[in-house]
């Protein structure tokens, strides 16, 4: 008798729960307002001073009556935000919604629009950080004001983690947290930025949302090479540049991995021919790339002196598996140049095993996905790019990540570049995916 009662009492809260339907127009319209607000928060890393943003989080927040918790790690300003909404079970570990409230820099002078006006035009918004990874955090936010609003009670606790450094690591943000705080987290679950819908992005003509289970390894390392100086009318054989070129040159020659990605080999199962693109070739395989160049004397730089002293950062990206220090070892080796020293600029590289997709809350995102983009293949994917869901992972939790926005592929590549914005209508379709996530009995 007490069984059938409480399954008649779980019933009759699933069928509140997905009976209380919001206004949506009203949400919708209050959210991509909340964005535009966000997004011109200039919360660039560095130097990562998120003392505003948090701010601006924890008043909308304060306006549903929940009050969210500020933790500063030093006093440079970098903030991290938490707050809790309290669910049925407390027994049960929280999920944990997370994200991050810096952007990387951006060159005013390279964009056609202010990046950080926010400015709408059409069907898109324009913006550093509105699609890494403000319009993520802001559908987390209204899902999570949403619940609170609508007297849904989650079956369990839910968090919500903004924190302040990842475009850097993470040292002072999710790391801090981690290391600091475990026990105001200690999440069984954790929602994340990852992998976004598309339908030409991971295989051509099929509507396909990625739910990232794993992240590729961040191994970021300096080249400095060191030659002698002198008048640049007069060429030598031991200029700094020319052997820094040298080096990046042979660096980037390392051969391909001979370790099959069992992510990867599933997604192909599924999809068949990938799509051509800089994502799915990136998930393939390690890549590097060159990302910065420093060298000349003087400001701007003389051009009539040869320098002695040049350097690169080289941006490294690792397979799941595969073993940085061997990779680190194979790029010194190759170099071979006693003039060239080679730093690790990273912290140690994260490999945890990827997160299991045989969990309940797995199961809601694919569900909610599919209620909201009818006909979409949901699939566990890889991406190429880090987050601090791999520092949960590291914990044994099980993160997911998720852009809940279809995109193509040409969208998705203006992250981190002079042109990023994202599709509204996309963003609506976001902000239902990720109601439906948290009013489900995950």
């Amino acid at each position: 008798m007490k069984l059938a009662f409480a399954l008649l009492a779980s019933f009759a809260l699933c069928a509140v729960a997905f009976a209380a339907e919001p206004d949506w127009p009203r949400v919708e319209q209050h959210a991509t307002e909340l964005l535009q607000h966000y997004v011109q928060i200039a919360s660039v890393n560095p130097p990562a001073n998120t003392a505003q943003a948090a701010e601006f989080l924890a008043h909308e927040f304060a306006a549903y009556g929940l009050e969210a918790k500020l933790f500063k790690p030093d006093a440079s300003g970098k903030t991290n935000l938490l707050l809790r909404l309290p669910g049925r079970d407390r027994t049960k570990r929280p999920l944990l919604l997370l994200n991050h409230m810096d952007v990387v820099p951006a060159d005013p002078s390279r964009w056609k629009q202010d990046p950080f006006s926010a400015l709408i035009e059409g069907n898109t918004m324009w913006g550093r950080g509105t699609l890494d990874m403000k319009s993520t955090a802001i559908m987390q936010l209204t899902a999570l004001t949403l619940l609170k609003q609508l007297g849904i009670v989650p079956p369990r606790d839910i968090l919500f983690l903004a924190d302040c450094d990842e475009e850097t690591g993470g040292a002072l943000g999710a790391g801090w947290m981690i290391a600091n705080h475990w026990s105001e987290l200690n999440p069984e679950y954790v929602l994340d930025e990852g992998a976004p819908g598309s339908r030409d992005l991971y295989t051509s003509g099929k509507l396909v949302f990625g739910i990232s289970v794993a992240d590729k390894q961040v191994l970021w390392l300096r080249v400095r090479a060191q030659g002698t100086s002198g008048h640049g009318s007069q060429p030598i054989p031991d200029n700094a540049n020319d052997i820094l070129l040298s080096a990046i040159e042979r660096a980037k020659a390392f051969p391909p991995s001979n370790k099959p990605d069992a992510l990867v080999a599933n997604m192909r199962a599924q999809l068949g021919e990938f799509a051509s693109n800089k994502f799915m070739n990136a998930i393939q395989q390690n890549t590097m790339s060159l990302t910065s160049l420093r060298s000349g004397v003087g400001n701007p730089p003389k051009s009539n002196v040869i320098p002695s002293i040049a350097e690169a950062t080289l941006d490294c990206r690792l397979l799941p598996g595969q073993n940085a220090e061997e990779f680190l070892s194979e790029i010194k080796a190759r170099i071979n140049d006693p003039r060239v020293t080679v730093e690790e600029l990273s912290s140690k590289p994260d490999d945890p095993q990827p997160s299991r997709t045989d969990t309940p809350l797995y199961r809601a995102l694919v569900s909610a996905i599919e209620r909201e983009q009818p006909g979409a293949t949901v699939l566990p994917v890889i991406v190429p790019y880090g987050t601090d869901g791999q520092k949960f992972r590291m914990k044994g939790v099980a993160a997911y990540g998720l852009i809940p926005m279809a995109v193509d592929a040409a969208t998705l590549a203006t992250m981190h570049s002079d042109s990023e914005h994202i599709p509204l209508d996309q963003f609506r379709k976001g902000l239902h995916i990720y109601f439906d996530i948290l009013r489900s009995e995950s």
